[in-house]
Order: C-alpha cells, then structure tokens, then sequence
C-alpha cells in the first residue's frame, strides 16, 4: 500500500485544532481553535470525501483516533456520511504505547516496533495507507522515510500559535508537484511526493 498524509494547515504551518470545536486540542495554551471550519468550498469537500473513500486502510496517532472514534464513529449522523462509512469498511491501525482498548471496530493498535510494523504495512497490496491529521505521527513518518505521498490543504488564514507540522529544526526534504489547485474560497490543495534532498545553491556570485 502506498503511504498517503492528508493535512490541514494554516500558511504559518500550524495543524493543531484544525477541527469545528474552539476547545477541540487546548494542550500548550493553544487557543485559537476551529480554523478550518467551513474553509473549503464544496469542490474541496468533495475531493476530501474521494480521498477517504480510495483508502485501503488509515493509520492514525491515538490523539486522532481518538477524536475520529467519538465523531465518524460514534455519531450517527457522521457514521452514514460517506467519510463515516469509508472510516467503518477498512481496517484501523493505530500508533499508541497507551491505547489497550479501542472501541472502534476493526481496530489493531501498533504498541511495538512501529517502524516495522509500518513497513510490513505498506508491503501488503491494496489501496492508500492513508494518514489523516495525526500531526505527531506525519512528522515521525517523515523523519523515518516512510511517505509516499503527501496532500496539504492549505487554509489561507496565520494562527500565530500552536503545533506546526515542520519543526524548526528537522530533516530536510525535495518534494514533487502532483497536483495543485485552488477552490473558490482560496483554499489550496497541493498533492506532493517526497523527491530526495533539497539542491542548494553553492559558492558566490561575483
């Protein structure tokens, strides 16, 4: 399976409380919750709804999978949405030396060698290994080489506090445009594939 991200961010990099509660992911003093609500127009939901429904499988962060369980899982309403059925028909891993007993049907938790176990992932057949939110864990898998393919849905607003996808200071990556666009309310959508190392320009002009 090929190993795909879809993330939410804002132009200063931040993911954190992207979600429709203010109050969703307070942790460090984070106050500026619920940015991405109603951002992307119905093209951009659209392609949201297309992606979660050609995934093989989704692999979350136990922060995230625990927001998706008690909302795609759990709400009536969002368990008929397609998203709640495409999140219901595949299997769910999830990264956690924590979690002991998810309530989500079809769920396995990875609680040892996670780079092993995602790897033995990605070498079953099938559809996208699919990454949503779960900002810790992109960054990890980043770190590890273990991305095939990133989506960023870019929300044309600066928070100016709280957890960025990229750190400061982290490994440096190339990557390849698939496919860009942008929606009617500016909201942009960059599909990208990591392409090695960065080229630096070397030496002065005279």
């Amino acid at each position: 399976m090929k190993l795909t991200t879809i993330t939410q961010i804002t132009l200063d990099g931040v993911v954190q409380g992207n979600g429709g509660a203010s109050d969703e992911d307070r942790r460090n003093g984070f106050e500026r919750g619920g940015w991405a609500l109603g951002a992307g127009d119905d093209e951009t939901r659209a392609f949201i709804t297309r992606t979660y429904q050609r995934a093989g499988a989704f692999l979350f962060g136990r922060r995230t999978y625990e927001l998706f369980a008690g909302s795609w899982g759990a709400v009536d309403g969002m368990r008929a949405h397609p998203v709640g059925v495409a999140l219901s028909e595949a299997p769910k891993y999830v990264a956690s030396a924590t979690l002991t007993a998810p309530g989500w049907a079809d769920t396995t938790v990875l609680d040892g060698d996670l780079e092993a176990a995602v790897r033995e992932l990605k070498a079953k057949p099938g559809d996208d290994l699919q990454v949503h939110g779960s900002g810790t864990l992109v960054r990890w898998l980043l770190a590890h080489d273990l991305v095939d393919e990133l989506t960023l849905i870019v929300v044309p607003v600066v928070v100016g506090q709280g957890t960025r996808l990229f750190p400061e200071t982290g490994p440096d990556l190339a990557l390849e445009v698939v496919e860009s666009r942008v929606d009617s309310n500016g909201v942009t959508i960059q599909v990208l594939r990591p392409a090695g190392r960065p080229r630096y320009a070397t030496g002065s002009k005279a």
